[in-house]
């Protein structure tokens, strides 16, 4: 897979470069989202797939990427560590490109919510990007927890990017009782809970790493908006299909947002904006 620059209002496409006589061009928008278990898929009009794209998603966001072309040679994005850290390295170790073209952003005007059972998202007015989200779950090892960010100067990068996607053992269990996730590791791509134990070696890299990661994932999602946000996000016990819900909702009720260009102020609120090399020191990377 390859990160490729690209031009001012080009937004974030994925290409397909082992797909011949279809479009292999996947575009990463809110509206090009197939519901799939656990990840986020886009499909495009000839049925060219790219899936599990949120934490590569939420690294170009959390870097302050908004154009960019990425090639890609199968139909998912590698897991790698099963958190945005290699993708967040990389990026700001090789650099990027500020263009000399204004950031268009998406402001958010009116309080916009979905729900399912006890689960809900909800976007409302906020001068940037802000993100409240609890979990609760029943394995004592992660319970409940919530986490509050403004998500400016860098606090992706320095506060997510490094959470690893979780499951528990009794989900591993069946999924290889179904002949999936064969070679998977604990540890390796994701953090294993059981009960009241943390099964990956190593532990964990917060306290709190299931909540971050699903802020993480939420920010992914969120990206596809297609342009930055500006407004607070909350989740409880949201999951992607559930922030992309919330994202259909929001651009199916046009007096709740405005497309608006970014005066200095707000662009430096921006995530992504004011990252420098220091941030990733000591930040996992892709073998």
């Amino acid at each position: 897979m390859a990160i490729l620059p690209a031009s001012a209002e080009y937004g974030i496409w994925f290409r397909r470069t082992d797909v011949t006589g279809r479009d292999p061009m996947v575009p990463a928008r809110w509206d090009a989202v197939e519901t799939a278990p656990l990840c986020t898929r886009l499909v495009n009009h000839a049925g060219v797939s790219v899936s599990t794209v949120e934490h590569l998603m939420a690294a170009l966001a959390g870097c302050g990427i908004h154009n960019a072309l990425i090639e890609i040679d199968g139909p998912e994005v590698p897991i790698l560590d099963g958190s945005a850290a290699p993708f967040v390295a990389a990026i700001v170790s090789r650099g990027v490109r500020r263009l000399r073209a204004p950031i268009r952003a998406i402001r958010v005007l009116e309080a916009v919510e979905v729900r399912s059972g006890d689960a809900l998202a909800r976007l409302d007015p906020a001068e940037a990007l802000e993100m409240d989200f609890s979990i609760d779950f029943a394995d004592a090892a992660i319970g409940r927890q919530h986490k509050v960010l403004d998500m400016a100067n860098g606090a992706f990068v320095r506060e997510l990017c490094d959470s690893r996607t979780f499951c528990r053992q009794a989900d591993v269990d069946a999924m290889q009782a179904n002949g999936l996730a064969l070679g998977g590791k604990p540890g390796e791509n994701a953090v294993v809970f059981d009960g009241d134990r943390v099964l990956s070696p190593g532990g964990l890299r917060h306290a709190d790493e299931p909540v971050r990661h699903k802020m993480l994932d939420a920010l992914g999602d969120l990206a596809l908006a297609c342009a930055p946000i500006l407004g607070r996000y909350t989740g409880v016990r949201a999951g992607h299909a559930m922030t992309n819900t919330l994202l259909r909702a929001l651009f199916a009720q046009p007096t709740a947002y405005r497309v608006v260009l970014c005066d200095a102020v707000m662009a430096a609120r921006l995530p992504g904006m004011g990252v420098g090399r220091a941030d990733i020191a000591g930040l996992p990377r892709a073998a």
